[in-house]
């Protein structure tokens, strides 16, 4: 599996030089057998227009699957030129909540707030729903899991090839499930299942543990609690994701140097890198 992270950020892009490191761009995670083009893509912030470049000229043929709908999240959609040509296929998947997925995305992109609707994008665009369960995507095992987030059903991701897996926690909130043991959020039943002995684990970063309290109503994580959940759930590397905009390059890595594990591999999710499983 090879895995290419083309938007890191969180909440809304980050631009300029205490940025460009780490990268400004929202989440957006690409995956792609060994070999062959990306073809299963998570989330589509404005990361997702590096995917086209990615591409070398092709047009995107696969699937994306939303974890949630916020503007982070949809902003790559309408800027997405391997999408959007005639020679594109693309099945795009939001989590189920009571409305038709095409009217849910208008709400976001359709005059006068943008140009065109979603249903004007070239090439073959299919737009549906999807519940907790298991699904096979483009030759890959996905498993949803509802996981607790601020405004709007919101799914973790767990895919794998038959040989690797990661797991994917963008937008999370545990501690709206209790504070947990160490406060800083429950390590409830979903979390665990999705993360349990990964290759890698890509979960929200956002806030310290300090800066946690003053912002629970904001539906994201702690560092930490990345930690202790990949601890727990036996996973190899834990990806710190969905940096938070304000915190420059140099706030992220000093909030990494603070975390330690004896077990988990903890590293900072930067956007143009590429993993190899």
């Amino acid at each position: 599996m090879r895995i290419d992270l083309c938007g890191v950020r969180g909440s809304i892009p980050a631009a300029g030089a205490d940025y460009a490191r780490i990268g400004g761009n929202t989440s957006c995670i690409a995956l792609a057998h060994d070999g062959q083009p990306t073809s299963l893509v998570l989330d589509a912030g404005t990361g997702l227009r590096r995917l086209s470049k990615l591409l070398n000229g092709a047009p995107f043929c696969g699937t994306i699957i939303l974890g949630h709908v916020h503007w982070d999240h949809i902003m790559g959609i309408p800027f997405f030129s391997a999408g959007d040509r005639p020679d594109a296929s693309v099945r795009m998947m939001l989590p189920a909540q009571g409305l038709d997925p095409l009217t849910l995305l208008s709400r976001a992109m359709t005059p006068p707030l943008f140009p065109i609707t979603p249903d004007q994008l070239r090439g073959s665009w299919k737009f549906e729903t999807y519940d907790e369960g298991e699904r096979e995507l483009e030759g890959f095992s996905v498993i949803m899991r509802e996981i607790p987030h601020s405004g709007g059903r919101t799914m973790g991701l767990r895919i794998s090839d038959g040989t690797t897996s990661i797991a994917y926690l963008s937008d999370h909130a545990p501690h709206n499930l209790g504070p947990g043991a160490d406060g800083l959020g429950e390590l409830h039943p979903a979390a665990l299942e999705l993360a349990h002995d990964v290759d890698v684990l890509f979960h929200d970063a956002q806030y310290t543990t300090d800066e946690l309290p003053a912002r629970f109503a904001w539906g994201h994580a702690a560092a930490q609690y990345c930690v202790t959940l990949a601890e727990q759930a036996r996973a190899r590397t834990v990806m710190l994701f969905h940096h938070d905009p304000t915190r420059t390059d140099d706030q992220v890595e000093a909030l990494h140097a603070t975390l330690r594990s004896e077990t988990v591999d903890i590293r900072i999710a930067v956007e143009g890198t590429s993993l190899q499983l």
